[in-house]
Order: structure tokens, then sequence, then C-alpha cells
């Protein structure tokens, strides 16, 4: 059967367009089909993988757009994130759906228009979940369009290795989905290309997905010969990056040093100390290294239906167990231990044992028992008769007595109540600036849920100021009725500023200026006190700038909020 995998090239040789010439990917920095992780944005390094080039630039400039300019009265675009060889990438926004999308734009006399619309036309007709997928492809008005997913909550691979590399398990998972996602493509005939860490995701979930799909390749001009050998070296790439933090080639690339000149490729474990035996083979039976495998007795994997197959030939590696804390020994305090009022002990020092008082003889110790019992009975009968005796004397000033004690129980009653907590009846997201107004509603209960694990958090943002596309974003609490407000305590995963911003009266106010701002903070835990007497029913908590949180995003985290009268 026919080799399909340059299914997007033979449309443009049909329709007359010039064929795309042979050669291996270059790196670039940034793609813009998700989450622009590494902020390199308008620049190709210099070619990281292979040998062979790509097609001189077109000719054909890119399109004159801006922010806010609309493709079919639909998509709204937000921010450009590449602009090079006459085609931009950008973020928008599906009004109609109302969703985040990226689109690639480049004008339809450009030489490679037609094979990108062919390309993003297979590759949608894919629809494996495994793939960031093409929602439209357009020519019209002088313009071809490209619209896929927009990930904001997967982080890139680039990313990821930037904190150093992966867990076995993680490495492991890495190359088994991605072999098996591009060996499903190649079985439709579809190739990429351009598989390098920037074209590959983790989700929040742990899944691996594959982004530009055929698109990617056929944006920048890219074909070769032999499809499945380039995609399956690009794979043992990803997997020797994983696992060793370095990039198997003398270039740098990605953000990753590579290899020493002159000394050729070396397997994952001789660069790095630790790492798994098994995939550090599989890396180098993946990557082209002139036959040479890790073992040097296992055969080359050229496809990436061979390297499914190594992978599932390996023994299976085990996520990580659990770290467990044992809690604290328990100790006893010195109450318990019955020293109480007495010095402690010097630590390390051995405590006499009190030699208890022998027994009393037994004819002599009856006598004495007797006679301590007696002296006690009378003086008990004797204190007994003069308290008595003391309050008959005294019962005229009872009276009064009680006439005091009445008089200081109704001062306590006038008393003012200390402060105390107040229920937070409701909440909810408050985006009145963003384009959906919308800001992760599905969780926005974990504000007050009083659980120190969990949180509700924002969306991804490309700056900490909300990548200046807004002034912040918060939530509204409902305390059910007017109540006296002292304090809000807000705490954050990150350090986060927030305002304490509140409404007048019982109504919920329909516009961000009905809330006024009362107090404001930085910080990770921030008590927000407003300088004088408050009484309000809806507070907003509006978070003013984000932190960066340890998976390299940009993001607010709220964990909890108490507020107290």
């Amino acid at each position: 059967m026919a080799d399909r995998s340059r299914a997007a090239v033979d449309v443009a040789d049909n329709s007359g367009d010039k064929p795309l010439t042979a050669g291996a990917e270059q790196a670039d920095q940034s793609t813009a089909d998700g989450v622009d992780q590494t902020g390199e944005r308008d620049t190709e390094s210099t070619e990281a993988q292979g040998s062979g080039g790509t097609e001189s630039p077109a000719k054909a400039s890119p399109p004159e757009l801006h922010s806010g300019h609309k493709l079919a009265r639909r998509y709204r675009l937000e921010e450009c994130v590449t602009r090079l060889d006459g085609f931009s990438s950008w973020r928008a926004v599906d009004e109609k759906l109302r969703r985040a999308v990226g689109v690639h734009i480049l004008p339809a006399d450009h030489t490679r228009a037609r094979s990108v619309l062919a390309a993003a036309r297979s590759s949608a007709l894919l629809g494996d979940p495994r793939f960031v997928q093409v929602l439209d492809a357009v020519d019209e008005n002088d313009l071809v369009y490209v619209v896929h997913e927009w990930l904001p909550d997967a982080t890139e691979l680039t990313a990821l290795l930037a904190a150093g590399p992966l867990e076995p398990h993680d490495a492991y998972q890495l190359a088994s989905q991605i072999a098996s996602a591009m060996a499903a493509a190649h079985r439709e005939g579809l190739a990429h290309l351009r598989l390098n860490p920037n074209a590959v995701l983790r989700t929040s979930s742990g899944q691996w997905r594959i982004r530009g799909l055929a698109v990617n390749a056929a944006l920048r001009g890219v074909s070769s010969d032999t499809p499945q050998r380039t995609d399956t070296e690009a794979i043992g790439a990803l997997l020797y990056a994983a696992l060793t933090q370095r990039w198997p080639y003398e270039n740098d690339a990605y953000g990753l040093s590579g290899l020493p000149k002159d000394v050729g490729l070396i397997a994952p474990d001789q660069v790095r100390a630790g790492v798994h035996r098994g995939l550090s083979e599989l890396a180098m039976r993946a990557l082209a290294n002139d036959g040479a495998t890790a073992s040097r007795h296992e055969a080359a994997c050229t496809t990436p239906e061979e390297l499914v197959k190594a992978i599932g030939e390996m023994p299976r590696i085990r996520p990580p167990e659990p770290a467990f804390t044992a809690p604290p020994e328990y100790q006893r305090t010195t109450y318990q231990q019955g020293t109480y009022g007495r010095p402690a002990p010097h630590p390390g020092a051995t405590q006499p044992v009190p030699t208890p008082p022998p027994p009393l003889q037994s004819g002599t110790g009856r006598v004495l028992k007797w006679a301590v019992s007696a002296l006690l009975i009378a003086a008990l009968g004797l204190g007994s008769w003069q308290l008595a005796d003391a309050l008959m004397e005294r019962g005229g000033g009872k009276s009064d007595d009680t006439n005091k004690t009445q008089t200081t129980d109704g001062g306590d009653k006038n008393k003012p109540k200390p402060p105390g907590p107040i229920a937070i009846q409701s909440a909810r997201d408050y985006d009145p600036f963003g384009s959906d107004r919308s800001e992760k509603p599905e969780s926005i209960s974990k504000v007050y849920d009083s659980e120190p694990g969990s949180y509700w958090e924002t969306d991804y943002y490309l700056g900490s100021r909300f990548g200046n596309l807004k002034s912040g974003v918060g939530v509204i609490l409902d305390l059910g009725k007017v109540q006296e407000v002292g304090k809000v305590s807000v705490t954050f995963q990150g350090n986060t500023s927030v305002e304490l911003r509140t409404a007048n009266g019982d109504a919920e106010p329909t516009s961000f200026e009905g809330f006024t701002k009362v107090a404001d903070g930085t910080g990770t835990t921030v008590d927000l006190e407003p300088g004088k007497a408050l009484k309000s029913r809806y507070l907003l908590v509006w978070l003013t700038e984000l932190p960066t949180q340890s998976n390299g995003q940009i993001r607010g985290r709220v964990v909890d909020i108490k507020v107290t009268g």
C-alpha cells in the first residue's frame, strides 16, 4: 500500500503549487499551537535535528492584522505569538462559542497556502484526542487561516524540562503515549515532521498531547522522504531530553544544552547518573546513530509502530510511591507523667525511684489509724459549727450582696460581644473585564470549604498583571445578610496582590464600580482589615497581581477565605 504520509504535499502538487523540498525540521521557539511557555516568539534557532534544510522563506508578506481584528465575524484576534516566513500565529477568542482558540494566518497567494489548507483538513479528519484538534480551515478575503484548540491548562515539555529531567515513570508515559499517537497518525498517512519539545504538551490530568500534526511542517515548508523514520527519531530525541535534560545533538536547542562536540551520540545513562537503563536503551534505538544502540544487541526502531512494540516489551515502570510523612512521636507532658509542679529532669539523667515507706506494724498500726481518724472527725465537726455560726451572724447583709450581684450581671449583659467568624453563604467567580466573563466557576466553592489541600484557581496568563488584558479577577462572597465585618483573611498559593471591595446595602452591585475598595495587601496569607466600621452583605475579593506557580504558569490560587465580625 502506498505510503500516504505526504498527503498534504500531494494535494499541493495536484493544485499546481511548487512541491515542498525534502529536509528535516529546524528547532522553533514558539509555534502558537498552544501556550507559549518559553517567551521566545519571533526567532528560529539554528538547525537542531538531522540534516537537510527547509524551503526558502516565501516572498509574500504577512497580512496587516492587529489585536481586535475579527475573522469571519467570529474569531477575535487577541495576541500575536509568532510572526515569521510570511505567516503569523495568534491567540484568539471564538466569540460564538466563547472559548480561546489559536489561529494561523497567511496570505492566500503565499506559496504554502494550498499545502497548509490541505494539511489542516487532513489533520482535522483524524479526530484523535491525543492531538490538538484543528477546528476550522478557511480560504476567504485573500486570507488563509487555520483555527485550532487552545489549551491554557497544558504545559509545554520545554517548560517542564527547564525545571529538570523527568522522573522515569513520566518519561516512560511520554514515550509510550507519543509513540502510540504517531503510529495511529501514520496509519492514516499523516506525519508531523516537526515533533519537538515545543510541540508536546502535558495536560493538568497528566496526559500528553501533540500539536501541529502536518500543519507545522506545511507552514514552514518541511517534508521528508522517510517521514516515519523522521518522526521516530524525533520521539527518541524527546525521550533523550526527558531523561538527561540535554539535547542529543551538538547544537543547543529548546533551552537545552547540546552534547559536547566531537564526542558523538552517547547513551543517556552515560550523560547523567541514575537514568533508567531500559529507557536509555529505548532512546538510543529510536535515534539515528549509525546502527549503534545502548545495548549493542537490539535492532534500531525506524517506525513509530516498531517503537510502540519495543515499549510494550519493556517491564512496566510503576509510578513512585507517594511520600508518607510519619506523624510526630506522641509526647507526654510533665502533667501526664505526674511531675506537675516539680522541676523537669535533666535530659539523659536517670531519676532515682523513691523507696516507699515501710508498712506500719500490725498492732501499733491499728491504734494509730483509729487515733488519726478520730482527730479528723473532731476537726471536721468543729469547722462545720464555726462556718454555720458565721453565716447566721452575717445574714442581714444577704439582700445587699444579692442586689450587688444582680447589678453586676446586668452590666455584663451590656458588654459588646467578642468578634467571631461569619459564615459565607455562597460565592461566585467575578470576571467583568474578560471576554467570556467567567473564571473557573466550577471550583469556586473551594474558597470557603476549609480544606487546606483544595483551591480555586484563575485562568493561565502570560504576565503577572493578567497579560495586560484586564485589571483583575475575583470572588464575590455572599454573607446572607448585612453584617458587621472586621477582617477578611485570604490564603493563597504564591505571593498574590489582593484588594477587599464592599457593596452598600443588601443588593449585589451590577457593575464593578458598585464595589468600593476598603483594604489591600500582598502575600500568601493576607489579612484585609477596613480602616473603619464596615457593614455589608456582599464582599469582593479582587486579585490584582498573580504569582508564578511551581509548574511555571502564571495564575492565582485561592486556598481559603475567612470572614470575621
